[in-house]
Protein backbone atom coordinates (compact mmCIF):
# COMPACT_ATOMS: atom_id res chain seq x y z
CA UNK A 1 0.00 0.00 0.00
CA UNK A 2 2.89 2.43 0.98
CA UNK A 3 3.96 2.57 -3.20
CA UNK A 4 0.95 4.47 -3.47
CA UNK A 5 0.86 6.80 -1.44
CA UNK A 6 4.97 7.53 -2.51
CA UNK A 7 3.54 8.70 -5.73
CA UNK A 8 2.72 12.62 -4.67
CA UNK A 9 6.20 12.90 -4.54
CA UNK A 10 6.64 13.08 -8.46
CA UNK A 11 4.73 16.34 -8.18
CA UNK A 12 7.01 18.98 -8.72
CA UNK A 13 7.57 22.92 -9.19
CA UNK A 14 8.15 24.04 -12.64
CA UNK A 15 10.76 27.37 -12.07
CA UNK A 16 11.41 29.73 -14.97
CA UNK A 17 14.59 30.55 -15.91
CA UNK A 18 13.95 32.67 -18.96
CA UNK A 19 15.57 36.32 -17.02
CA UNK A 20 18.37 34.21 -14.92
CA UNK A 21 16.28 34.47 -11.75
CA UNK A 22 14.18 31.72 -10.00
CA UNK A 23 10.26 32.60 -9.86
CA UNK A 24 6.80 30.22 -9.88
CA UNK A 25 5.56 29.32 -13.42
CA UNK A 26 2.52 30.81 -15.20
CA UNK A 27 -0.78 30.22 -13.73
CA UNK A 28 -1.44 26.47 -13.98
CA UNK A 29 -2.96 24.58 -16.66
CA UNK A 30 -6.02 21.79 -16.16
CA UNK A 31 -4.07 18.50 -15.43
CA UNK A 32 -6.80 17.02 -18.47
CA UNK A 33 -4.83 19.39 -20.66
CA UNK A 34 -1.67 18.49 -19.61
CA UNK A 35 -2.35 15.06 -20.49
CA UNK A 36 -3.67 15.86 -23.63
CA UNK A 37 -0.89 17.11 -24.49
CA UNK A 38 2.63 16.13 -22.52
CA UNK A 39 4.67 17.20 -24.74
CA UNK A 40 4.24 20.77 -25.16
CA UNK A 41 3.48 21.05 -21.18
CA UNK A 42 5.93 23.19 -20.30
CA UNK A 43 8.17 26.12 -21.62
CA UNK A 44 11.43 24.72 -23.11
CA UNK A 45 13.30 27.06 -20.44
CA UNK A 46 11.79 26.09 -17.70
CA UNK A 47 13.12 23.46 -15.13
CA UNK A 48 12.00 20.57 -12.57
CA UNK A 49 13.39 20.44 -9.16
CA UNK A 50 11.57 18.29 -6.44
CA UNK A 51 8.75 20.15 -3.99
CA UNK A 52 9.83 19.70 -0.27
CA UNK A 53 6.39 20.08 0.84
CA UNK A 54 5.12 17.41 -0.75
CA UNK A 55 7.84 15.08 -0.31
CA UNK A 56 7.52 15.50 3.14
CA UNK A 57 3.91 15.25 3.51
CA UNK A 58 4.09 12.25 1.36
CA UNK A 59 6.69 10.26 3.29
CA UNK A 60 4.59 11.38 6.69
CA UNK A 61 1.89 9.81 5.60
CA UNK A 62 3.47 6.44 4.37
CA UNK A 63 5.20 6.16 8.29
CA UNK A 64 1.38 7.10 9.14
CA UNK A 65 -0.01 4.29 7.33
CA UNK A 66 2.15 1.99 8.18
CA UNK A 67 1.81 2.23 11.94
CA UNK A 68 -1.81 2.07 11.87
CA UNK A 69 -1.94 -1.18 10.22
CA UNK A 70 0.73 -2.86 11.75
CA UNK A 71 -0.28 -1.56 15.70
CA UNK A 72 -4.32 -2.47 14.60
CA UNK A 73 -3.25 -6.32 14.83
CA UNK A 74 -0.88 -5.86 17.94
CA UNK A 75 -4.51 -4.29 19.47
CA UNK A 76 -6.21 -7.19 18.53
CA UNK A 77 -3.88 -9.67 20.28
CA UNK A 78 -3.53 -7.40 23.14
CA UNK A 79 -7.20 -8.32 24.22
CA UNK A 80 -7.91 -11.77 23.67
CA UNK A 81 -11.07 -13.62 24.61
CA UNK A 82 -10.16 -15.74 27.55
CA UNK A 83 -13.01 -18.12 27.24
CA UNK A 84 -11.85 -19.11 23.63
CA UNK A 85 -8.33 -19.07 25.11
CA UNK A 86 -9.38 -21.31 27.83
CA UNK A 87 -11.09 -23.99 25.37
CA UNK A 88 -9.00 -23.58 22.48
CA UNK A 89 -5.20 -22.83 21.36
CA UNK A 90 -3.64 -19.50 20.49
CA UNK A 91 -4.28 -20.04 16.67
CA UNK A 92 -8.22 -20.52 17.13
CA UNK A 93 -8.47 -17.48 19.03
CA UNK A 94 -6.40 -15.50 15.93
CA UNK A 95 -8.59 -17.20 13.50
CA UNK A 96 -11.69 -15.88 14.96
CA UNK A 97 -15.01 -15.69 12.73
CA UNK A 98 -14.83 -11.84 13.28
CA UNK A 99 -10.93 -11.52 11.81
CA UNK A 100 -11.76 -14.25 8.98
CA UNK A 101 -14.89 -12.15 7.74
CA UNK A 102 -12.61 -8.78 7.34
CA UNK A 103 -10.10 -10.81 5.35
CA UNK A 104 -12.90 -12.06 3.07
CA UNK A 105 -14.02 -8.57 2.79
CA UNK A 106 -10.70 -7.13 2.06
CA UNK A 107 -9.92 -9.56 -0.98
CA UNK A 108 -13.57 -8.78 -2.40
CA UNK A 109 -12.32 -5.06 -2.59
CA UNK A 110 -9.13 -5.95 -3.88
CA UNK A 111 -10.07 -8.35 -6.47
CA UNK A 112 -13.22 -6.00 -7.62
CA UNK A 113 -10.52 -2.85 -7.68
CA UNK A 114 -7.83 -5.01 -9.59
CA UNK A 115 -10.48 -6.39 -12.06
CA UNK A 116 -11.52 -2.69 -12.51
CA UNK A 117 -8.07 -1.27 -13.08
CA UNK A 118 -7.43 -4.40 -15.35
CA UNK A 119 -10.48 -3.61 -17.43
CA UNK A 120 -9.32 -0.32 -17.98
CA UNK A 121 -5.50 -1.21 -18.78
CA UNK A 122 -7.13 -3.52 -21.40
CA UNK A 123 -9.42 0.05 -23.11
CA UNK A 124 -6.72 2.02 -22.85
CA UNK A 125 -4.46 -0.59 -24.70
CA UNK A 126 -7.00 -1.23 -27.30
CA UNK A 127 -7.60 2.34 -27.89
CA UNK A 128 -4.27 3.17 -28.04
CA UNK A 129 -3.64 0.20 -31.01
CA UNK A 130 -6.91 0.95 -32.76
CA UNK A 131 -5.49 4.76 -32.87
CA UNK A 132 -1.52 3.22 -34.04
CA UNK A 133 -3.51 1.05 -36.67
CA UNK A 134 -5.59 4.16 -38.00
CA UNK A 135 -6.02 4.39 -41.78
CA UNK A 136 -3.91 7.80 -42.77
CA UNK A 137 -4.24 7.48 -46.35
CA UNK A 138 -0.71 8.59 -47.17
CA UNK A 139 2.10 6.94 -46.91
CA UNK A 140 4.92 8.69 -44.07
CA UNK A 141 7.51 5.43 -44.38
CA UNK A 142 11.08 7.12 -44.99
CA UNK A 143 9.70 10.45 -45.59
CA UNK A 144 10.94 13.83 -43.17
CA UNK A 145 9.94 17.73 -42.85
CA UNK A 146 12.10 20.27 -43.55
CA UNK A 147 11.51 23.42 -42.25
CA UNK A 148 12.84 26.49 -44.30
CA UNK A 149 12.53 29.99 -43.11
CA UNK A 150 13.50 33.19 -45.13
CA UNK A 151 15.49 35.59 -43.60
CA UNK A 152 13.82 38.99 -43.73
CA UNK A 153 14.57 41.48 -46.04
CA UNK A 154 15.61 38.80 -48.31
CA UNK A 155 13.64 37.08 -51.93
CA UNK A 156 10.87 39.96 -51.31
CA UNK A 157 9.33 39.66 -54.76
CA UNK A 158 7.17 36.40 -55.69
CA UNK A 159 9.53 35.72 -58.77
CA UNK A 160 12.92 35.63 -56.52
CA UNK A 161 11.13 33.87 -53.76
CA UNK A 162 9.86 30.94 -56.36
CA UNK A 163 12.92 30.79 -57.75
CA UNK A 164 14.84 30.18 -54.77
CA UNK A 165 12.31 27.39 -53.31
CA UNK A 166 12.32 25.57 -56.54
CA UNK A 167 16.70 25.49 -56.32
CA UNK A 168 16.22 23.97 -52.71
CA UNK A 169 13.79 21.38 -54.00
CA UNK A 170 15.08 20.66 -56.75
CA UNK A 171 19.10 20.11 -54.89
CA UNK A 172 17.50 18.20 -52.16
CA UNK A 173 15.68 15.62 -55.04
CA UNK A 174 18.50 15.20 -56.82
CA UNK A 175 20.71 13.81 -53.97
CA UNK A 176 21.77 10.30 -54.73
CA UNK A 177 19.40 8.70 -51.13
CA UNK A 178 16.85 11.07 -51.76
CA UNK A 179 13.38 9.34 -53.95
CA UNK A 180 11.42 12.57 -54.00
CA UNK A 181 11.42 16.18 -52.92
CA UNK A 182 8.21 18.50 -52.70
CA UNK A 183 7.19 21.26 -50.93
CA UNK A 184 4.48 22.01 -48.46
CA UNK A 185 3.92 24.57 -47.14
CA UNK A 186 1.18 24.05 -44.45
CA UNK A 187 -0.13 20.68 -45.73
CA UNK A 188 2.23 18.26 -43.68
CA UNK A 189 -0.40 15.47 -42.17
CA UNK A 190 -2.16 14.25 -40.14
CA UNK A 191 -3.10 17.88 -38.86
CA UNK A 192 -3.24 20.40 -42.00
CA UNK A 193 -4.39 22.80 -43.91
CA UNK A 194 -6.03 26.19 -42.89
CA UNK A 195 -9.75 26.14 -42.38
CA UNK A 196 -11.10 28.88 -44.99
CA UNK A 197 -14.30 30.48 -46.17
CA UNK A 198 -15.01 29.19 -49.80
CA UNK A 199 -17.54 30.71 -52.61
CA UNK A 200 -18.53 27.89 -54.83
CA UNK A 201 -19.35 29.68 -58.27
CA UNK A 202 -23.11 29.14 -59.14
CA UNK A 203 -23.89 27.86 -55.96
CA UNK A 204 -26.78 30.00 -54.02
CA UNK A 205 -26.49 28.75 -50.11
CA UNK A 206 -26.67 31.36 -47.85
CA UNK A 207 -24.54 30.27 -45.54
CA UNK A 208 -20.52 29.89 -47.06
CA UNK A 209 -19.28 26.44 -46.77
CA UNK A 210 -15.64 26.00 -45.75
CA UNK A 211 -12.81 23.83 -46.53
CA UNK A 212 -8.98 23.37 -45.57
CA UNK A 213 -6.72 25.64 -47.97
CA UNK A 214 -3.12 23.08 -48.66
CA UNK A 215 -0.65 25.07 -50.27
CA UNK A 216 1.77 22.18 -52.30
CA UNK A 217 3.62 21.44 -55.00
CA UNK A 218 3.03 18.96 -58.18
CA UNK A 219 5.40 16.73 -56.16
CA UNK A 220 2.98 16.07 -52.90
CA UNK A 221 0.47 13.50 -54.03
CA UNK A 222 3.06 10.89 -55.70
CA UNK A 223 5.65 11.81 -52.75
CA UNK A 224 2.86 11.03 -50.00
CA UNK A 225 1.18 8.23 -52.67
CA UNK A 226 -2.11 9.71 -52.41
CA UNK A 227 -3.77 8.09 -55.31
CA UNK A 228 -5.68 10.56 -58.31
CA UNK A 229 -9.20 9.68 -58.43
CA UNK A 230 -10.14 11.85 -60.84
CA UNK A 231 -8.62 14.00 -63.24
CA UNK A 232 -4.92 15.09 -63.20
CA UNK A 233 -2.15 16.89 -61.17
CA UNK A 234 -0.68 19.93 -61.99
CA UNK A 235 2.17 20.48 -64.46
CA UNK A 236 5.22 22.04 -63.74
CA UNK A 237 5.04 24.30 -65.68
CA UNK A 238 1.62 25.67 -63.87
CA UNK A 239 3.60 24.97 -60.73
CA UNK A 240 5.90 27.55 -61.77
CA UNK A 241 3.77 30.45 -63.30
CA UNK A 242 1.15 30.10 -60.31
CA UNK A 243 -1.77 28.99 -61.95
CA UNK A 244 -4.91 28.98 -60.43
CA UNK A 245 -6.04 25.15 -60.54
CA UNK A 246 -6.82 23.21 -57.50
CA UNK A 247 -7.51 19.65 -56.82
CA UNK A 248 -9.98 18.81 -53.99
CA UNK A 249 -10.61 15.80 -51.93
CA UNK A 250 -13.16 13.15 -52.06
CA UNK A 251 -14.82 14.53 -49.08
CA UNK A 252 -15.15 18.20 -50.75
CA UNK A 253 -16.40 16.74 -54.15
CA UNK A 254 -19.28 14.66 -52.62
CA UNK A 255 -20.28 17.27 -49.90
CA UNK A 256 -20.44 20.58 -51.89
CA UNK A 257 -20.99 19.36 -55.55
CA UNK A 258 -23.53 17.01 -56.79
CA UNK A 259 -22.56 13.46 -57.54
CA UNK A 260 -19.28 14.03 -56.43
CA UNK A 261 -18.82 15.76 -59.79
CA UNK A 262 -15.91 18.07 -59.18
CA UNK A 263 -13.63 18.21 -62.18
CA UNK A 264 -14.03 21.55 -63.81
CA UNK A 265 -15.70 23.48 -61.32
CA UNK A 266 -15.24 26.94 -60.19
CA UNK A 267 -14.41 28.62 -56.62
CA UNK A 268 -12.46 30.73 -54.51
CA UNK A 269 -11.24 31.21 -51.05
CA UNK A 270 -10.77 33.94 -48.73
CA UNK A 271 -7.49 35.68 -47.42
CA UNK A 272 -6.08 35.68 -50.88
CA UNK A 273 -4.62 39.05 -51.35
CA UNK A 274 -0.86 40.31 -52.33
CA UNK A 275 1.08 40.77 -49.28
CA UNK A 276 4.94 41.91 -50.62
CA UNK A 277 6.97 41.11 -49.07
CA UNK A 278 6.27 38.95 -46.63
CA UNK A 279 3.40 37.02 -48.42
CA UNK A 280 4.03 38.03 -51.89
CA UNK A 281 1.00 36.77 -54.63
CA UNK A 282 0.99 35.40 -58.22
CA UNK A 283 -0.89 37.93 -60.24
CA UNK A 284 -4.28 36.81 -60.65
CA UNK A 285 -4.00 34.76 -57.68
CA UNK A 286 -6.63 35.84 -55.91
CA UNK A 287 -9.20 35.09 -58.92
CA UNK A 288 -11.72 31.75 -59.52
CA UNK A 289 -9.89 28.52 -58.85
CA UNK A 290 -10.55 25.41 -61.72
CA UNK A 291 -10.85 21.87 -60.19
CA UNK A 292 -8.64 19.50 -62.82
CA UNK A 293 -8.99 16.57 -59.95
CA UNK A 294 -10.15 14.52 -57.35
CA UNK A 295 -7.53 13.17 -55.08
CA UNK A 296 -8.40 10.28 -52.49
CA UNK A 297 -9.03 11.44 -48.59
CA UNK A 298 -6.13 11.96 -46.10
CA UNK A 299 -5.93 12.71 -42.91
CA UNK A 300 -6.21 16.20 -42.42
CA UNK A 301 -7.52 17.08 -38.83
CA UNK A 302 -5.99 14.61 -36.42
CA UNK A 303 -6.01 10.57 -35.96
CA UNK A 304 -9.59 10.76 -34.66
CA UNK A 305 -11.72 13.25 -36.32
CA UNK A 306 -13.34 12.74 -39.53
CA UNK A 307 -11.15 14.33 -42.64
CA UNK A 308 -12.75 17.27 -43.61
CA UNK A 309 -13.10 18.79 -47.13
CA UNK A 310 -9.62 19.85 -48.54
CA UNK A 311 -8.67 21.38 -51.65
CA UNK A 312 -4.46 21.82 -52.80
CA UNK A 313 -3.34 24.62 -54.76
CA UNK A 314 0.19 25.65 -56.03
CA UNK A 315 2.09 26.70 -53.34
CA UNK A 316 3.32 29.80 -55.58
CA UNK A 317 -0.19 30.98 -55.74
CA UNK A 318 0.53 32.72 -52.78
CA UNK A 319 4.79 32.45 -51.04
CA UNK A 320 5.09 32.71 -47.49
CA UNK A 321 8.15 33.40 -45.49
CA UNK A 322 8.20 30.12 -44.23
CA UNK A 323 7.85 26.50 -45.83
CA UNK A 324 8.45 23.08 -45.46
CA UNK A 325 10.38 20.71 -48.09
CA UNK A 326 8.80 16.89 -47.87
CA UNK A 327 12.20 14.31 -48.40
CA UNK A 328 11.08 10.71 -49.15
CA UNK A 329 14.45 8.86 -48.91
CA UNK A 330 15.78 5.39 -49.82
CA UNK A 331 17.64 5.55 -46.18
CA UNK A 332 15.89 6.48 -42.78
CA UNK A 333 15.51 9.95 -43.87
CA UNK A 334 17.37 11.60 -40.57
CA UNK A 335 20.14 9.99 -41.55
CA UNK A 336 21.28 11.73 -44.47
CA UNK A 337 20.07 15.20 -42.81
CA UNK A 338 23.48 16.41 -42.20
CA UNK A 339 24.31 15.88 -45.89
CA UNK A 340 21.01 17.50 -46.79
CA UNK A 341 21.97 20.46 -44.46
CA UNK A 342 25.40 20.60 -46.57
CA UNK A 343 23.25 20.94 -49.76
CA UNK A 344 21.02 23.51 -48.71
CA UNK A 345 23.58 25.91 -47.44
CA UNK A 346 25.46 25.27 -50.34
CA UNK A 347 22.57 27.28 -52.11
CA UNK A 348 22.38 29.92 -49.51
CA UNK A 349 25.13 29.91 -46.61
CA UNK A 350 22.34 31.84 -44.86
CA UNK A 351 19.91 29.53 -44.66
CA UNK A 352 19.26 27.22 -41.79
CA UNK A 353 17.37 24.39 -40.90
CA UNK A 354 14.63 24.54 -38.33
CA UNK A 355 13.07 21.48 -36.38
CA UNK A 356 13.11 18.66 -38.65
CA UNK A 357 10.75 15.21 -38.14
CA UNK A 358 10.06 12.56 -40.02
CA UNK A 359 6.78 11.93 -40.53
CA UNK A 360 6.42 9.10 -38.39
CA UNK A 361 7.31 11.52 -35.60
CA UNK A 362 4.48 13.76 -36.69
CA UNK A 363 2.43 11.10 -35.99
CA UNK A 364 3.15 10.45 -32.65
CA UNK A 365 3.76 13.60 -31.65
CA UNK A 366 -0.39 14.29 -32.06
CA UNK A 367 -1.87 15.18 -28.72
CA UNK A 368 -4.23 12.29 -29.28
CA UNK A 369 -1.78 9.99 -29.49
CA UNK A 370 0.77 11.28 -27.17
CA UNK A 371 -2.43 10.97 -24.44
CA UNK A 372 -3.62 7.63 -25.50
CA UNK A 373 0.26 6.28 -24.94
CA UNK A 374 0.75 7.89 -22.05
CA UNK A 375 -2.93 5.87 -20.46
CA UNK A 376 -1.94 2.84 -22.10
CA UNK A 377 1.61 2.61 -20.64
CA UNK A 378 0.04 4.11 -16.35
CA UNK A 379 -2.50 1.81 -16.55
CA UNK A 380 -0.51 -1.27 -17.41
CA UNK A 381 2.18 -0.14 -14.65
CA UNK A 382 -0.56 -0.14 -12.20
CA UNK A 383 -2.19 -2.97 -13.29
CA UNK A 384 0.88 -4.88 -12.62
CA UNK A 385 1.28 -3.55 -9.77
CA UNK A 386 -2.59 -4.18 -8.67
CA UNK A 387 -2.34 -7.61 -9.69
CA UNK A 388 0.64 -8.33 -8.02
CA UNK A 389 -0.64 -7.05 -4.68
CA UNK A 390 -3.50 -9.29 -5.32
CA UNK A 391 -2.55 -12.69 -5.69
CA UNK A 392 0.45 -11.54 -2.80
CA UNK A 393 -3.12 -10.44 -0.87
CA UNK A 394 -4.63 -13.75 -1.95
CA UNK A 395 -1.61 -15.94 -0.86
CA UNK A 396 -1.67 -14.28 2.72
CA UNK A 397 -5.22 -14.85 3.45
CA UNK A 398 -5.43 -18.59 2.48
CA UNK A 399 -1.86 -18.89 3.90
CA UNK A 400 -3.03 -17.57 7.44
CA UNK A 401 -6.62 -19.50 6.69
CA UNK A 402 -4.84 -22.84 6.57
CA UNK A 403 -2.58 -21.98 9.60
CA UNK A 404 -5.89 -21.26 11.55
CA UNK A 405 -7.32 -24.43 10.64
CA UNK A 406 -4.09 -26.80 10.92
CA UNK A 407 -5.70 -28.92 13.93
CA UNK A 408 -9.14 -29.06 12.30
CA UNK A 409 -7.69 -30.45 8.66
CA UNK A 410 -5.56 -33.02 11.11
CA UNK A 411 -8.67 -34.46 12.67
CA UNK A 412 -10.21 -34.34 9.08
CA UNK A 413 -7.13 -36.57 7.63
CA UNK A 414 -7.53 -39.49 10.84
CA UNK A 415 -10.68 -39.60 10.80
CA UNK A 416 -10.20 -40.87 6.51
CA UNK A 417 -10.31 -37.28 4.73
CA UNK A 418 -7.73 -38.00 1.79
CA UNK A 419 -5.65 -34.66 0.75
CA UNK A 420 -7.57 -34.13 -2.17
CA UNK A 421 -10.81 -33.40 -0.06
CA UNK A 422 -8.62 -30.68 2.42
CA UNK A 423 -7.21 -29.23 -1.08
CA UNK A 424 -10.71 -28.72 -2.67
CA UNK A 425 -12.16 -27.44 0.85
CA UNK A 426 -9.57 -24.70 1.23
CA UNK A 427 -10.27 -24.01 -2.61
CA UNK A 428 -13.76 -23.69 -2.32
CA UNK A 429 -13.63 -21.17 0.97
CA UNK A 430 -11.71 -19.10 -1.52
CA UNK A 431 -13.62 -19.15 -4.32
CA UNK A 432 -16.82 -17.72 -3.48
CA UNK A 433 -14.86 -14.74 -2.15
CA UNK A 434 -13.29 -14.44 -5.56
CA UNK A 435 -16.24 -14.85 -7.41
CA UNK A 436 -18.04 -12.44 -5.29
CA UNK A 437 -14.83 -9.98 -5.97
CA UNK A 438 -15.23 -10.57 -9.87
CA UNK A 439 -19.14 -9.91 -10.17
CA UNK A 440 -18.25 -6.90 -8.11
CA UNK A 441 -15.33 -5.34 -10.47
CA UNK A 442 -18.06 -6.12 -13.27
CA UNK A 443 -20.31 -3.66 -11.40
CA UNK A 444 -18.18 -1.18 -11.06
CA UNK A 445 -16.82 -1.63 -14.80
CA UNK A 446 -20.51 -0.72 -15.65
CA UNK A 447 -20.86 2.07 -13.45
CA UNK A 448 -17.79 4.14 -14.61
CA UNK A 449 -18.15 2.94 -18.51
CA UNK A 450 -18.67 6.39 -19.29
CA UNK A 451 -15.82 7.99 -17.09
CA UNK A 452 -13.40 5.37 -18.83
CA UNK A 453 -15.02 6.03 -22.53
CA UNK A 454 -14.46 9.64 -22.12
CA UNK A 455 -10.66 9.52 -20.53
CA UNK A 456 -9.56 5.94 -22.90
CA UNK A 457 -11.63 6.38 -25.86
CA UNK A 458 -12.88 3.19 -25.56
CA UNK A 459 -15.48 1.30 -23.27
CA UNK A 460 -14.94 -0.55 -20.20
CA UNK A 461 -17.18 -2.70 -20.80
CA UNK A 462 -15.79 -4.80 -23.90
CA UNK A 463 -16.77 -7.96 -23.36
CA UNK A 464 -13.53 -9.66 -25.25
CA UNK A 465 -11.83 -7.31 -22.62
CA UNK A 466 -13.77 -8.38 -19.32
CA UNK A 467 -13.74 -12.03 -20.36
CA UNK A 468 -9.89 -11.34 -20.51
CA UNK A 469 -9.66 -9.95 -17.46
CA UNK A 470 -11.51 -12.34 -15.84
CA UNK A 471 -9.74 -15.29 -16.82
CA UNK A 472 -6.70 -13.82 -16.08
CA UNK A 473 -7.47 -13.17 -12.03
CA UNK A 474 -9.35 -16.61 -12.12
CA UNK A 475 -5.57 -17.99 -13.09
CA UNK A 476 -3.75 -15.74 -11.03
CA UNK A 477 -5.96 -16.11 -8.14
CA UNK A 478 -5.45 -20.09 -8.57
CA UNK A 479 -1.75 -19.86 -8.43
CA UNK A 480 -1.90 -17.96 -5.34
CA UNK A 481 -4.09 -20.61 -3.47
CA UNK A 482 -2.68 -23.66 -4.89
CA UNK A 483 0.78 -23.52 -2.37
CA UNK A 484 -0.99 -23.02 0.75
CA UNK A 485 -3.99 -25.84 -0.18
CA UNK A 486 -1.04 -28.28 -0.86
CA UNK A 487 0.45 -27.26 2.19
CA UNK A 488 -2.70 -27.73 3.87
CA UNK A 489 -2.99 -31.29 2.26
CA UNK A 490 0.67 -32.12 3.64
CA UNK A 491 -0.33 -31.54 7.05
CA UNK A 492 0.60 -34.71 9.41
CA UNK A 493 -2.53 -35.83 11.34
CA UNK A 494 -0.70 -37.00 14.28
CA UNK A 495 0.90 -33.80 15.12
CA UNK A 496 -1.78 -31.70 14.88
CA UNK A 497 -4.14 -33.70 16.98
CA UNK A 498 -1.39 -33.72 19.60
CA UNK A 499 -1.80 -30.00 19.81
CA UNK A 500 -5.65 -30.58 20.79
Amino acid sequence: MSWALCLPIFVTRVVSCADGRASRSPPRRPACELLQNPTNSFAAESVIEMNLPVLLFSTGLTVVTALVFGVWPSLQLSRPDLGRVAQASTRRVIGSAQGRHFHRVMIVVQVALTLLILTAAGAAGKGFMRLASTELGYDPKNTMSLPIPVHEGTYGSWKERSEYFERLRAAVAAMPQVLSAGISTNATPPANGSDSKLEILGSTALEKPTARANLVSSEYFPLLQIPLSRGRLRSGDEMKRGATLALVNQTMARQYWPGGDAIGQQFRFANMKDEPPYSPMAAGGDGWLQVIGVVADARNDGLRNAIKPAFYVPYTLKLRMFTQILVRTRVPPLSILRDVRSELVRIDREQQVMRVRDLESWITGMPEYAQQQLLARLFAIFSFLALALSAVGLYSVVSYGVATRTNEFGIRMALGARARDVVRMVLAGTTWTIGIGLLAGVGLCLLLDKLASYWLAESAKDPMILAGVIALLLAVSVIACVAPARRAASIDPMEAVRHE
